[in-house]
């Protein structure tokens, strides 16, 4: 990560991901565990996730985003980081609470995978049952 004095930096996950953004004054350009965005997210439809914090406070090509993200899969951790920008954004003006709130950004996503229980093949789904 780059080391900047007027960074915001801030946590988010989603299900088993967790992403920690730094926010600096720049360009708009995303790097992710050192490597640019599109080619660490090469899905076009997770990388646009990304943006959506950006898109909603009109801040597109404001800021440069130096991220780190760890477990999970890609789309849980663009998940993650999608919160973390938002989150970061929140702490350089409280007046943008408002555009991230209604574009639904700044709500974790409480949904976890459900725990494998026992005397069952997964979570839910059953053994295969036999009449005799």
């Amino acid at each position: 990560m780059a080391s900047v004095q007027n960074a915001s930096v801030a946590v988010g996950r989603r299900k088993t991901s967790t992403a920690r953004a730094k926010l600096v004054p720049g360009t708009g350009k995303i790097f992710v565990n050192d490597q640019p965005h599109f080619e660490y997210f090469p899905v076009v439809s997770v990388q646009n996730e990304l943006f959506r914090p950006f898109e909603a406070t009109e801040t597109q090509g404001k800021y440069d985003v130096y991220a780190i993200v760890d477990g999970g899969g890609l789309s849980g951790q663009a998940g993650a980081l999608k919160l973390a920008i938002a989150r970061a954004l929140l702490k350089e003006g409280e007046e943008m609470r408002a555009r991230l709130r209604a574009a639904g950004v700044l709500t974790r996503d409480p949904r976890m995978v459900e725990r494998k229980k026992y005397g069952r093949r997964k979570a839910r789904k059953s053994f295969q049952w036999t009449k005799r």
